[in-house]
């Protein structure tokens, strides 16, 4: 499989929805998984080309301390995952980057862990950061068990008795990662090498493979525990109850710079999600088959709201909401007729429903549509090269910014309030931060993210000049000008490039970094968004997903579906 990294492409007249409509912090903020999310892609990849996956070790003791290994066999080559647990007191176990020691580590490998590269790892993969990485490792991750319901679980199983589908729903998962690692960080392989082995073409699938490989260890772990706790009445934990639950997540800001830093990516994200959403708005008659599928994710849709926990009292103001929506859009199904059925409810969802009800059916719509939209996957990858253009006038650069960076002209941008935060890294974990400007030192440490204010500062000072701004080159203006350089290049670099840039102030006082957070965790495929500050969030990631053993069965996962945990004996009535 091939990924043709290019920039934006619209071959046709469909409609696409404008950057300012949808690269504000709000909108972003309120986006959730679809089917071109990079769990979904993976799911698919592995069940398409029956991607086996097998436990060759697990070497831990009663109290689930020791080491595993999973063989992976993705059809072009084996992978294996090495997993280090290991015991962690209360006092040890913190969700923070500034842990040092977590229950479980681990990598994902290109080279077989006999004994001495086995060892190799142990010495390192349980330092993470503080550990030394090469080439054969694409993936460095670690995790903490979710104390509650890992050892409520793993009482239950060694008793003989399952738990109860309540209980594991209020958590959703077993272990929470705190950290994924890829792409070069730490000797890491990099995405590049990773292409030339022709293993994985698309942004994070590496990632979110050891993810998913998590989950199948901890369904492992929890049942070695509870086995030990009492042989004779163990009973397996069952595969109904393992599909519900997920790999917990907590994301602070260290997520956030990412849109940022990487605006030819995000890019390409926005622009194949934007275009599977135009070619289903432009389906000329809907069939009553695809009608009747689309009521049945509402359904599913309208239970998973059911299952989602939350402790904040905003999220669950739009929970509440978006129930009332998605009752409102099952009624408007039948008033709508048949021609240019996805685009009339595209419109009335647009003029009547919240963010989050827009952005949930839209969702919905692209997941009607397989045949129609899974091509698009292949364009989410980008070369991310950012180039200088010397011959180009100040004048096309005004032009650019004029067009391209109208929305910056458009920001209040002489307020103290526009300039209240900054990002920093910190000197402990060198992790992004966000400082109150007039309240708290460090601000002469502060990285460049005020994209709106290095832009408009940028136009102001080429206004400046005095002669035409025909007959001066973008060479001659940095050469006298060189603090201008890294600005140009990305003006210049992103000018074809419609939803590069988060046209918001990120230095305001009101801006919430967790709208980032959240943009970029459901292109992941994230669910159940908890939101615990405006800092920092946790999610759930493979929540429904299939297990191992059925991923060659001829079934689609869909994320937003609810994770029906009855028994199958139970009555029609209580499921």
């Amino acid at each position: 499989m091939t990924c043709p990294y290019v920039l934006e492409k619209q071959s046709d007249l469909k409609p696409r929805r404008s950057a300012q409509e949808l690269m504000n912090l709000s909108r972003l903020g309120a986006l959730y998984p679809n089917r071109l999310s990079f769990s979904r892609t993976l799911m698919r990849r592995m069940g398409r080309e029956e991607w086996g996956i097998k436990k060759i070790s697990f070497d831990l003791d009663e109290n689930g301390v020791g080491t595993a290994i999973y063989k992976i066999d993705t059809k072009n080559r084996h992978l294996w995952f090495v997993v280090f647990a290991q015991h962690l007191s209360s006092e040890e176990r913190t969700d923070r980057v500034i842990a040092e020691k977590w229950d479980a580590t681990f990598t994902l490998t290109c080279e077989e862990p006999e004994s001495e590269y086995l060892e190799k790892l142990r010495c390192n993969v349980p330092l993470q950061e503080m550990g030394r990485f090469t080439p054969k490792e694409f993936v460095l991750s670690r995790a903490n068990k979710s104390v509650r319901l890992f050892d409520y679980v793993a009482d239950k199983l060694a008793t003989g008795l399952q738990p109860d589908p309540e209980q594991l729903m209020k958590v959703g998962y077993l272990i929470r990662t705190t950290a994924v690692y890829g792409n070069g960080k730490f000797g890491l392989s990099d995405l590049a090498n990773i292409r030339r082995q022709n293993l994985f073409n698309l942004p994070f699938q590496p990632e979110m493979l050891c993810v998913y490989l998590a989950r199948c260890f901890s369904f492992d772990w929890v049942e070695h525990v509870a086995y030990h706790k009492n042989p004779a009445l163990f009973r397996p934990f069952e595969d109904r109850l393992k599909k519900a639950l997920g790999v917990g997540n907590a994301t602070g800001l260290g997520m956030a710079p990412f849109l940022i830093n990487h605006p030819k990516l995000i890019c390409r994200w926005m622009n194949a999600r934007e275009n599977a959403l135009a070619e289903v708005r432009a389906i000329d008659t809907v069939s009553s088959l695809d009608k009747e599928t689309f009521k049945n994710f509402l359904k599913e849709a309208s239970l998973h709201l059911l299952e989602w926990p939350t402790t904040d009292e905003e999220q669950k103001i739009r929970i509440q909401k978006l129930k009332q929506e998605l009752s409102e859009a099952s009624k408007k199904i039948n008033n709508l007729e048949n021609f240019k059925f996805w685009g009339k409810f595209f419109l009335w969802a647009s003029s009547n429903l919240s963010l989050e009800g827009q952005e949930l059916l839209n969702s919905l719509f692209i997941e009607v549509n397989p045949s129609i939209v899974d091509h698009f996957e292949l364009e989410t990858g980008s070369d991310e090269v950012m180039s200088i253009e010397p011959k180009m006038s100040l004048a096309d650069i005004l032009k650019i910014i004029e067009t391209r960076y109208a929305w910056v002209l458009k920001i209040n941008l002489n307020s103290d309030n526009s300039r209240a935060r900054f990002w920093y890294r910190s000197e402990e974990k060198e992790e992004p931060r966000l400082g109150w400007r007039h309240k708290e030192p460090g601000a002469d440490k502060e990285m460049r993210l005020g994209i709106a204010q290095n832009v408009k500062c940028l136009y102001d000072q080429i206004r400046l000049e005095k002669r035409s701004l025909e007959s001066i080159t973008v060479a001659e203006f940095l050469l006298n000008a060189p603090i201008w350089r890294e600005t140009v290049q990305r003006v210049q670099s992103l000018k074809n490039c419609r939803y590069a840039e988060i046209q918001d102030n990120l230095l305001e006082d009101s801006c919430r970094p967790i709208n980032l957070l959240r943009c970029k965790l459901a292109m992941f495929g994230a669910t159940k968004f908890d939101p615990k500050s405006d800092l920092w969030i946790r999610i759930a990631l493979f929540q429904g997903a299939p297990l191992p053993k059925d991923l060659n069965k001829d079934q689609e996962w869909f994320s937003l579906a609810s994770l029906n945990t009855s028994s199958p004996d139970a009555s029609p009535d209580l499921i």
